[in-house]
């Protein structure tokens, strides 16, 4: 087997908020095909590292690549950039003024200037996909939560992305709806989406994830496999934070 090149790589990545510093020299590799979960307090930098990786979130030094080019403010490299990253938030993000139809062809449309014709089948495949066929026409507000974050990652997936950043998917959810946002989840890791998930949901960490990062305070304190992350954990603040989250 070749050893893999990273789609992602961040190197050294810091980012403060006034005089807190949420992300401290922060370095890691993400892989094509891999799925990384991140776990970790509220407030460890986890949410802030997918919005940088992104540039919803400038970093303030270091340097994040995606495919071999860097993250910068230059706009022609970022659009192609966040059209090769899908993005799913806690909140859905839809337009409240749009059927699902027009939600998910919105971007396709307007970026990839696919005709609508085209836009509108493609889009029905990947509400199949996510289970939102028979929704097709229904406006957000006649969705449940689960059923809006279904759509939301059918609209993440309809450009095509390289890569799917997910952060806290469910945290906004009635409990009873997490379980048909993961499922969709899952089949994604199952056809071979790379994936960086930020997540509380242990057991998907544990079921899905390749790898695990832990986060605590701006730092990546420990980075291994499931079974071996939550089998032998590395350290008290990690066994603690396991025992809380009910993993």
């Amino acid at each position: 087997m070749s050893p893999q090149t990273p789609f992602i790589q961040v190197d050294k990545v810091c980012k403060s908020f006034g005089a807190h510093h949420v992300l401290r020299d922060v370095s890691t590799a993400f892989n094509t095909g891999e799925v990384t979960v991140i776990i970790g307090a509220s407030g460890s930098g986890k949410s802030t590292l997918l919005r940088a990786i992104n540039r919803l979130e400038p970093h303030d030094s270091g340097r994040i690549t995606i495919d071999g080019i860097e993250v910068t403010d230059d706009l022609a490299t970022l659009q192609k950039q966040r059209s090769e990253v899908g993005m799913v938030f806690q909140q859905f993000n839809l337009f409240g003024h749009m059927t699902v139809l027009d939600n998910v062809t919105l971007a396709p449309r307007r970026i990839r200037h696919i005709p609508r014709a085209q836009a509108n089948e493609q889009a029905m495949t990947l509400l199949r996909r996510v289970g939102m066929q028979d929704h097709a026409h229904k406006y957000p507000w006649q969705l449940s939560g689960g059923q809006q974050q279904r759509v939301a990652i059918a609209r993440a997936l309809a450009m095509a992305p390289k890569v799917m950043l997910f952060d806290e998917p469910t945290s906004a959810l009635d409990p009873e709806m997490v379980q048909e946002v993961l499922d969709v989840m899952r089949e994604l890791a199952r056809g071979g989406m790379t994936m960086i998930v930020v997540t509380h949901e242990m057991g998907f960490a544990r079921e899905v994830g390749d790898r695990v990062l832990f986060f605590d305070q701006g730092r990546i304190a420990h980075d291994a496999p499931p079974k071996e992350f939550f089998g032998s954990p590395a350290n008290d603040r990690i066994r603690a934070f396991i025992g809380r989250m009910g993993g």
